[in-house]
C-alpha cells in the first residue's frame, strides 16, 4: 500500500512527496481510513511509528479552512508541542494552513494572537486549561486529538484532560493515541469517545525493519575509548548519542568537542530557547552530533540521522524504541549501535526480547580495522576522483625529481597521516568473552539463582553515588517534585514550564523571552 492509495488532495499529496514518504507505517496504514470516515479512534502506538502523520494527514485532508480553530492536539510537553506544530506545518504548507503552539513559559498574549489566525492548535494541558478557564481563548474545534495519553496521565494532567473536554463541543470527532492502554486512559476514552474503532500496533511493529540494531560489550572505563573508536570506523554522517543523565551529557559533548567533533548537549536544565537553538541547528546539520538524556527521544523527527548511539542503556524497552526511532526514518535505512557493559548484559537481554528483535553482538574494531576500512575509503575515492587540470604542472614539476611511483606514496603518506585512530588496539570483549555472558545468562534463568547473579565484572553505571544521580533503578534520576512550605512532595500542576520527565531532564528553569508561535503553510 502506499500512500497515494488514501487518495489525499493534491496539495497534501505534493507535500508527503517531498517528505519522500512512500509507503504507510503499520500505524498509518490502519488508523488513517478510520480517522477519514470521520469515526472516534483508539490507538496504541509507540512512539516513532509514525503517529502524527497518522492523525495529522487524515485531519488535513478534511479541514474546511473557514477560519476558525478546526482541530486541536494536546500533547504532554512542549518539545512534543513544537515537533507536532512542525510535522503538521509540513505536511500543510501547500495547503495555506496555519498552526499555534500553547505551552507554559511563553507569552500568554503572542499565544492568544497566534490561535485567533489558526486552523489547528496544538497546546500542552495545564497552559490550554489556564487559557479556557480565564476566557482568553474560545475554540469549538471539529477534531481533538490526545497524543502520548500515557505519558500526560504519568505527569499528573488526565483531571486536566477532562476538565479541558468540558470546553469542547460535543459534536466533534475524538482521536486517542497512547503507547500503553493503563485503565485510567481505558476510563477516560469511555467517557470523551463516542464508539471508537480500536488499532493497535504488536510488538513486532515496534522497532523499525529499516535499522539495523547491534551492542559492544566494553568495561565502563571504556566507554568513552569505545566511542570514539565507533566513530572513527561507522564515520556517521549525523548522530544522536544517548545518555542516562544530563551530567553525563554535558560532559560528553564536552569531550566531543575536544576530540574536534561538531557536538552539542540537549536535556532538561537548558533553557527553552537554547534547547530550540540546539535542535534548530542538529536538523540544518550545524552540528553533526547531538549529545541527548531521552527527552530528545520523545518525538524528536530529524530525516537524516544515520546512526543512534546508546553510550548507556535506557532502564527499560520503551525509551531504547523511542531512542533508535530517531533513525531509519522516512524508509531510510538507520543504525542503532549500544555500549553495554557486562552488568547491563541482563537489561539488554530483556530489552531484545521485550521488542522483539535481535541485536547483533559485535567486537570493537582495532586500529588495524580502522585504517583498513579508511583505505579502502581512500581507493574508492581515487578511483571516482576526476583530475584537476591545475594539479598537470603540479606533478610535471615533482617528476623532474621522483617517479610517479614515489610521488603517489607521498601524497598518499600525506592523506593517511591526517587520520590518527587514537587509544589503545584492543578496546572492550572478545566474541568469546559474549558467548561466555550470554551462556552465563542462560545458566542463572535456569535455576542457579542469585549466585549467578554476582558473577562476572561489575561496572560502576550502577552503584549509588552519594549525590543522589544514580540510586535505584528510577526513570528520572533529577526529577524530585518541587517542594512547598511544609516540606511534602506535591505534584507540579503545570508541568508544560517544565514537566517532570522520565529522562533525567526536569529541573526546573525559567525561560526566557518569548515561544509558542504560528507556522503559515
Amino acid at each position: 500500500m502506499e500512500f497515494k492509495d488514501f487518495n489525499f488532495k493534491d496539495e497534501l499529496m505534493q507535500a508527503i512527496n517531498k517528505a519522500g514518504f512512500t509507503e504507510p507505517s503499520p500505524i498509518q496504514k490502519d488508523a488513517i481510513p478510520i480517522v477519514l470516515s470521520g469515526k472516534d479512534i483508539v490507538a496504541q502506538a509507540q512512539t516513532g511509528t509514525g503517529k502524527t502523520a497518522a492523525f495529522g494527514l487524515p485531519i488535513l485532508q478534511n479541514l474546511r479552512r473557514d477560519g476558525s480553530v478546526e482541530a486541536l492536539v494536546i500533547v504532554p510537553t512542549r518539545e512534543l508541542a513544537m515537533q507536532v506544530s512542525d510535522e503538521l506545518f509540513k505536511f500543510g504548507k501547500f495547503l495555506d494552513i496555519k498552526t499555534a503552539t500553547v505551552y507554559g513559559g511563553t507569552s500568554y498574549s503572542r499565544q492568544i494572537k497566534h490561535t485567533e489566525n489558526a486552523s489547528i492548535v496544538i497546546a500542552t494541558p495545564g497552559r490550554l486549561l489556564e487559557l479556557l478557564k480565564n476566557e482568553q481563548i474560545n475554540i469549538n474545534p471539529r477534531f481533538i486529538v490526545l497524543d502520548e495519553a500515557d505519558e500526560m496521565l504519568d505527569m499528573g494532567f488526565l483531571d486536566d484532560i477532562k476538565t479541558i473536554f468540558k470546553f469542547m463541543p460535543k459534536e466533534r470527532q475524538t482521536l486517542l493515541f497512547s503507547a500503553t492502554m493503563p485503565e485510567p486512559i481505558k476510563d477516560l476514552a469511555r467517557k470523551i469517545l463516542i464508539e471508537p474503532e480500536f488499532v493497535t500496533v504488536t510488538k513486532k511493529d515496534m522497532t523499525n525493519t529499516n535499522i539495523v540494531q547491534s551492542f559492544y560489550v566494553v568495561e565502563e572505563y571504556e566507554r568513552d575509548d569505545a566511542l570514539m573508536r565507533l566513530f572513527d570506523f561507522k564515520n556517521p554522517t549525523k548522530s544522536i548519542v544517548f545518555c542516562k543523565m544530563k551530567r553525563d551529557v554535558d560532559r560528553l559533548a564536552t569531550y566531543l568537542v575536544s576530540q574536534g567533533y561538531s557536538a552539542k548537549a540537549l536535556h532538561g536544565d537548558l533553557e527553552q530557547r537554547q534547547r530550540e537553538e540546539v535542535i534548530k541547528a542538529f536538523k540544518a546539520s550545524t552540528i553533526e552530533v547531538l549529545v541527548a538524556t531521552d527527552v530528545a527521544a520523545r518525538g524528536l523527527d530529524v530525516s537524516d540521522v544515520s546512526h543512534v548511539f546508546n553510550y548507556q542503556l535506557p532502564f527499560d524497552s520503551e525509551p531504547y524504541v523511542h531512542r533508535i526511532g530517531r533513525t531509519g526514518r522516512g524508509g531510510k535505512t538507520g543504525a542503532a549501535v549500544s555500549i553495554v557493559t557486562p552488568s547491563e548484559f541482563r537489561s539488554l537481554q530483556k530489552i531484545q526480547s521485550n521488542i522483539g528483535a535481535m541485536m547483533e553482538a559485535k567486537v570493537v574494531p582495532t586500529i588495524d580495522d580502522v585504517k583498513s576500512k579508511k583505505h579502502t575509503g581512500f581507493m574508492d575515492n581515487i578511483k571516482n576522483q576526476v583530475v584537476d587540470p591545475a594539479v598537470c604542472d603540479m606533478i610535471d614539476t615533482l617528476k623532474e625529481e621522483f617517479d610517479l611511483s614515489t610521488i603517489a606514496y607521498k601524497l598518499l603518506s600525506i592523506l593517511t597521516a591526517k587520520d590518527e585512530v587514537k587509544g589503545k588496539n584492543k578496546i572492550g570483549k572478545s566474541h568469546q568473552d559474549i558467548a561466555v555472558l550470554i551462556e552465563r545468562l542462560k545458566n542463572d534463568r535456569g535455576g542457579s539463582g542469585s549466585r549467578g547473579r554476582n558473577r562476572g565484572p561489575r561496572s560502576n553505571d550502577r552503584r549509588p553515588s552519594r549525590d543522589g544521580d544514580s540510586r535505584g533503578p528510577r526513570r528520572d534520576n533529577d526529577s524530585r517534585p518541587p517542594r512547598n512550605d511544609s516540606g511534602a512532595s506535591r505534584p507540579r500542576r503545570d508541568g508544560d514550564a517544565r514537566p517532570p520527565r522520565r529522562d533525567n531532564d526536569s529541573r526546573p528553569s525559567r525561560p526566557r523571552g518569548e515561544g509558542g508561535g504560528s507556522r503559515r503553510g
